[in-house]
Parts: structure tokens; C-alpha cells; sequence
């Protein structure tokens, strides 16, 4: 450790571990321009904190005191050690998290130490150290300037570590319990047991300074840690709803109200003389102080020293009398006086959870009711929405097809009205056709009578010819009669036969 600390760092049984050696150093040999100072604390704040200062090198890129990604072209520092610092890791990621995030290089890892940076709200960073130079160069060239996620803008920014000081540390000296020096015993690991080795599995302290093995601390998906259950990610402050302070602050624990104390603006007494709540409860100490009764009204309380819950110390009976102690009574009437006291507390603090387990209970149902009416009602107004928007469809389809029946009726009319007029034009037609067939079979017959006028005409004149030709005739020579002229008039045919006939008789 390095010289420049200023106290002794007790290691616990339950987990805790004081910072590790090789996160301190030497920084006098670098300039003061290629490194940056960066304050850091870790530790529980209420319980113990411990203090330092890490040198980091500094960035030709740099915005708001962290340093930004580098080029790629850009070389490695020159004495850097297997030891890095990734600065500005948002509180929501979780110890899993990180752990998943550098997944690829967590084999390499041989300890990672959690600590808070002053004046970086909602951020932690993480001094990772190596088991060898390229595994560091590696995670720095993968890792430096990229996101944590693809879904938040933060990115990763990681820095070569060149020395690492604690300064200070502050907390309960009372019971101390350090491993002696000869010892080589080591601490274990409180998830599985296993004794914290760095060179079998990598060590991760958490912001309270708990150590565990990455592999087990991977698992554990809360931001709290699993010994303490100090959470990393700590809470908005409360303030005075009346003078806005955040100091000393009490809340009521009957409606919520949070009000300063007798010491600053008093508007937590002001609160209990006008609601006649007079159940408070100190942030700070977590106690619940009776105004009504002018005490704290349970037995068990944290203690500032280890943060474990201890009996509060009673008063005796009779300390007006200046006796201190409680000797001045017999064993037996102490005993019996003890008696009487714990189920007289006892008859009164069941007395008074029932009464407030009753005073929550209506609360709650009347919350519930209103719950219940108001679900009703949107219910109620979500069924009448949806008939009415089913009504509303249902008669806009009504309309519709009313509007395609007219439709259908109108154009099943105009049909009609078609089919009647084409009927007439058929009988119309039909007549004519019949007229025309009438005409043409009395032409045919005509032109058939003609025809068969003809022919006899014919035959009868190839008869005369063959008479004139092997007979005289004595009474007179028959002139044949044109062709041509007897088709084109028919009377003039008719009348040929006639002669012709009348010559044959």
C-alpha cells in the first residue's frame, strides 16, 4: 500500500477487503501534462469510506475531464502498466452487467475495484487490473470508445492507470479484527465459499468494498450488494416539503409527509400538532420517533458503527435520581420490573399494529373501491364505445345495402321494361320474317311455274324441230320464238304456251 495513507484498512470476515497493492504506485516520474488526477472514494458512507487519488493519462481528446476515444493510428503511452481505468460507467449498469459487457476479456481479468469519482453524478468507474501488457492493450483498443449498448449514447471510456493513491479512510476503528501479518490465509469469496484467488478466478470489490469472484458476482443481476445490500444506484434526495432542505429530515409514516426537524425548520412537530400523525421516521438513522410519547418506539435499531441492527440502551427507572444503573433493586423485582416492561411493550406494540395494520387496511379498501368504481365506469364507458361503434358499423352497413337493393330493384325494373320492348321488336320481326318467307315461297312457286313453262316450251319447240325436219309440212312453216323474250316477260310465256298448246290441239 502506498505510503501516503493516512489510516489502516481493516479487513472484515464478511467479505470486505482492503485496497490491493497493485493499484498503488508512483506517479512522480510522469509529467503533469500527459497525466490527470482524478479524486475517487469507495465504502459505504454511513459505515466506513475510504479515500484516494488515481493518475491517469491523459487524452490529446479530452471534454468535461474524461477523455475521449484516441484515433486508431494513435500510439500506446510509454510506461504503461497492466492496469486501466474505465471512467463514466452509467449507475444503471449493474456489476453483471460490466461483467457481460467485457464478457471476451474477463479471463485476463485478475481484480476489478468499483469506486465513485468525485463530481461524476449517477457514474462509477472501474480500475481493472491485467495478467498481462497486450491482454491490457487489447481491452483498451477494443473497448475505448465504444457503447455500452446499442440503445444509449454512453460510451466506454477507458484510460491507462498510472498510479493509485488512497488518502484517507474514515469509519469504525472500535473492533477491529485485521489478519496478522504472518497469516497467508486469504479471504473468501461470500457466494460460493471459495477462497478469493486472483490466479485462479478474477476479483471483483464492489462500491462498498466486498469482494467476490467475477463468476459469481456475474450472476447476480440487483445492483445492491449481495452482503450489505448497499446499492450503487442510490436514490433521489428527499427534501422539506414545506422549506425545501434536505437536511434532517423526518417522514411521516402515516401519510408520506416529509418535513425538517426540531434543529432546523421544525415542520415535521408542526405536521404531527396539526394532523396528530405522530409516527416519524428519521432518513438518516431509518428510527421511528412517537412524538406522542416522546421516545422511539422500538427497541432495535442501526447501529452507526457496522450498520448492524443492535438493542437500544434503556434508561433506568430510576436515573432522575442520578443512580445510573439499575443495581439499586433486588434481581428478582428487576426481573419481574423487566417482565412487566417487555409485555407491557409488547401489549402496546401489538396494540398499536393493529390499529394502524386496521387504519391501512380501510385505507387500502377504500382504496381498492375506488379502484374497483373507476374500473367499472371505464369498463362500463369501454362497452358503450365499442356497442355503439359496433351499432354504428352494423347501420352504415345497413344503409349500404338498402342503397344496393334500391340499386338491384331500380335496375331489375329497367330489365323488365327492356324485356317487354325487345319482345315487341321480336314479334315485329318475327312478322316481318314471316311476310319475307311468305314472299319468297310465293316467288319461288311463281319462278317454279315459269321454270316448268319453260321447260315445256323447250321440249316443245325440240319437238316442232324434229317434226319440220323429217315431215313436210303442208299447211304453213312455224317460226321459232326468242329465247330472251320469253324469259323476261312471263305473260309473254304464258301466252306462247297458250299458242303453242293451242297449235298442239
Amino acid at each position: 500500500m502506498s505510503s501516503s495513507s493516512s489510516a489502516a484498512i481493516v479487513t472484515d470476515e464478511d467479505g470486505s477487503r482492503p485496497p490491493s497493492e497493485m493499484i498503488t504506485g508512483d506517479a512522480s516520474g510522469f509529467d503533469n501534462a500527459t497525466t490527470k488526477t482524478y479524486a475517487f472514494s469507495s465504502g459505504n458512507p454511513r459505515i466506513e469510506e475510504t479515500r484516494g487519488v488515481m493518475h491517469l493519462f491523459s487524452s490529446n481528446n479530452s471534454e468535461n475531464g474524461v477523455a475521449l476515444s484516441p484515433s486508431p493510428n494513435r500510439n500506446l503511452p510509454v510506461g504503461r502498466k497492466p492496469l486501466v481505468c474505465v471512467l463514466g460507467v452509467p449507475n444503471h449498469m449493474t456489476y453483471a452487467d460490466f461483467c457481460q459487457f467485457c464478457a471476451s476479456f474477463i479471463q485476463q481479468i485478475l481484480e476489478m475495484r468499483i469506486v465513485r469519482t468525485d463530481g461524476m453524478e449517477d457514474q462509477y468507474s472501474i480500475l481493472i487490473r491485467f495478467d498481462r501488457q497486450d491482454s491490457t492493450d487489447k481491452f483498451y483498443q477494443h473497448f475505448n470508445g465504444r457503447q455500452f449498448n446499442s440503445l444509449e449514447e454512453e460510451v466506454c471510456h477507458v484510460l491507462f492507470t498510472v498510479d493509485v493513491q488512497f488518502t484517507g479512510y474514515s469509519g469504525s476503528l472500535e473492533h477491529p479484527q485485521p489478519y496478522p501479518a504472518s497469516s497467508t490465509e486469504q479471504p473468501s469469496c461470500p457466494v460460493c465459499l471459495e477462497r478469493l484467488d486472483q490466479d485462479t478466478s478474477g476479483i471483483l470489490t464492489t462500491i462498498c468494498n466486498h469482494s467476490f469472484h467475477c463468476s459469481c458476482i456475474s450472476k447476480w443481476t440487483d445492483s445492491s450488494c449481495p452482503v450489505c445490500r448497499y446499492c450503487q444506484q442510490q436514490p433521489e434526495k428527499s427534501i422539506c416539503f414545506v422549506c425545501q432542505t434536505s437536511e434532517n429530515l423526518w417522514l411521516c409514516v402515516i401519510c408520506g409527509f416529509v418535513g425538517c426537524g426540531r434543529y432546523k425548520g421544525r415542520h415535521a412537530i408542526m405536521h404531527w400538532k396539526e394532523t396528530e400523525h405522530c409516527y416519524s421516521l428519521e432518513l438518516e438513522t431509518q428510527r421511528v420517533w412517537d412524538y406522542a410519547g416522546n421516545n422511539y418506539v422500538h427497541r432495535l435499531i442501526q447501529s452507526k458503527t457496522d450498520g448492524k441492527l443492535v438493542e437500544l440502551n434503556s434508561h433506568c427507572m430510576h436515573a432522575k435520581d442520578n443512580c445510573g444503573t439499575c443495581d439499586c433493586i433486588d434481581s428478582g423485582t428487576s426481573e419481574a420490573l423487566l417482565n412487566s416492561k417487555v409485555e407491557a411493550i409488547v401489549n402496546e406494540y401489538n396494540e398499536l399494529l393493529a390499529t394502524q395494520l386496521e387504519n391501512q387496511k380501510l385505507y387500502y379498501e377504500t382504496l381498492l373501491q375506488e379502484v374497483k368504481e373507476e374500473t367499472d365506469k371505464r369498463t362500463s364507458e369501454a362497452i358503450n364505445k365499442a356497442i355503439a361503434q359496433k351499432l354504428h358499423r352494423m347501420q352504415s352497413k345497413l344503409d349500404k345495402r338498402v342503397k344496393e337493393k334500391k340499386f338491384l330493384d331500380d335496375l331489375n325494373e329497367n330489365l323488365l321494361k327492356d324485356q317487354e320492348i325487345w319482345k315487341a321488336k321480336m314479334s315485329d320481326i318475327e312478322e316481318r320474317e314471316k311476310m319475307a318467307l311468305r314472299a319468297k315461297d310465293d316467288k319461288i312457286k311463281d319462278l317454279k311455274e315459269q321454270l316448268r313453262d319453260l321447260m315445256a316450251y323447250l321440249e316443245a319447240e325440240k319437238t316442232v324441230e324434229q317434226l319440220s325436219i323429217s315431215n313436210e309440212i303442208k299447211d304453213g312453216t312455224v317460226l321459232p320464238m326468242s329465247v330472251d323474250s320469253s324469259t323476261s316477260n312471263g305473260t309473254n310465256v304464258g301466252k306462247g304456251k297458250k299458242s303453242s298448246n293451242s297449235r298442239r290441239g
